[in-house]
């Protein structure tokens, strides 16, 4: 399981994350933010402490540059935060930015015993926003059995042991189904309003968004604005690993695209996914043993794809072009101005995933082409 509890000298870094929605909502936290001693990364030890550390100073960093929304951005990032969340990023080859490897894979304990979850960190969005982490926890608890497939897929191409290939492909392409399964329940614990207005600010970056267009300087880091992509589920390693395992091709600005996201993927994840490219190819061996039940297995597990990434577009559209519409009405509409979207819809990020993508483009290019990896009989 992952860490909730960095050692004691980090103290002063813990209580302002475990406290982040309040001091947020109370405009305090960048004032709590140029309070904070300046710490060492030094003394973090071993892997999920680092990612831990590495969790808490992208939250911290996520509220700091928006706590005034998309219009009271700031120009540096404090050094007494930057340097510290550089050295934690080097360790660890992950970028200076809140990333789907903190947001989800490393924000997440047990509540009890009998398993129930919870995050570690939050920030604005309350039940919504950790019905947002959460939900997307268990579509990559979901994937588990198809990277598992992945493996002995590949191992059975190499020992052209078909049973085994056949079996590995029907395992993947229920995980893919299961996926899809666990991406249903967003609906029950994540408010559409609340995500556009409230929770996706604090998963936006600095690079490719008018409303940060000159990146961010870290202090005491380097002189120079760095510019990075917000956090995405485009970043996590399982469909990377699935279009690689299947031979999908997708268009040239998609792939530069995805590619730019592996840099946001822990390392050994993106040596996986590199792993998988590498390996013989699945389709060919598919082709040239022109066995049906073959092609039919394989070809499950492309139209189980194209499905998640079709049902992943209704969520996009309920969530942010719907959100949007309902947000702009309520703007337009007189006399109450008191509720949650007081202040202005954000307009900025309005067509843009968190990543910095044209959303809908995007998206409908990656599913398009990952339907014409079908096997034509």
């Amino acid at each position: 399981s992952t860490k909730t509890e960095l050692p004691a000298p980090y103290g002063p870094w813990m209580e302002i994350a475990h406290d982040l929605p309040q001091l947020i909502a109370s405009h305090q936290l960048r004032s709590q933010v140029h309070q904070m001693p300046q710490l060492s990364a030094r003394h973090l030890q071993g892997r999920k402490e680092l990612h831990l550390a590495h969790l808490v100073l992208s939250f911290i960093t996520m509220g700091y540059l928006w706590q005034e929304g998309e219009e009271g951005t700031v120009k540096v990032l404090p050094q007494n935060l930057a340097v510290p969340f550089w050295e934690v990023s080097q360790a660890l080859g992950l970028p200076p930015i809140l990333s789907h490897a903190d947001f989800v894979l490393a924000n997440w304990r047990r509540k009890n015993p009998n398993g129930n979850l919870d995050t570690i960190i939050s920030l604005p969005g309350g039940e919504s926003l950790r019905g947002f982490i959460l939900i997307t926890l268990l579509v990559e608890k979901a994937a588990v059995p198809g990277i598992k497939a992945i493996i002995q897929a590949i191992h059975a191409i190499l020992q052209l042991d078909e049973e085994t290939l056949h079996k590995a492909l029907q395992e993947l392409a229920e995980a893919i189904g299961d996926m899809s399964k666990a991406l249903k329940r967003m609906h029950d614990y994540v408010d559409p309003a609340v995500f556009y207005a409230v929770i996706r600010i604090f998963l936006s970056g600095w690079k490719d968004n008018p409303a940060m267009p000159d990146g961010l300087i870290y202090e005491g880091v380097s002189d120079k604005p760095m510019a990075y992509s917000g956090g995405s589920a485009a970043q996590s390693t399982v469909l990377h690993a699935f279009d690689e395992l299947l031979g999908i091709r997708h268009s040239e600005e998609s792939t530069a695209f995805l590619h730019r996201m592996r840099d946001y993927m822990p390392l050994p994840h993106r040596a996986f996914v590199e792993e998988i490219h590498r390996a013989p190819s699945l389709k060919q061996h598919v082709l040239s043993s022109g066995d049906a039940r073959l092609c039919a297995a394989f070809n499950q597990c492309i139209s189980a794809l194209a499905d998640f990434r079709s049902y992943h577009i209704t969520i996009v559209t309920k969530y942010i072009t719907v959100a949007a519409a309902k947000a702009k009405a309520r703007w337009a509409e007189p006399g109450d101005r008191a509720g949650p979207s007081a202040g202005k819809p954000p307009s900025v990020l309005e067509a843009k995933g968190t990543g910095g993508s044209h959303i809908f483009s995007f998206l409908k290019s990656v599913r398009d082409t990952t339907r014409e990896g079908m096997i034509s009989a």
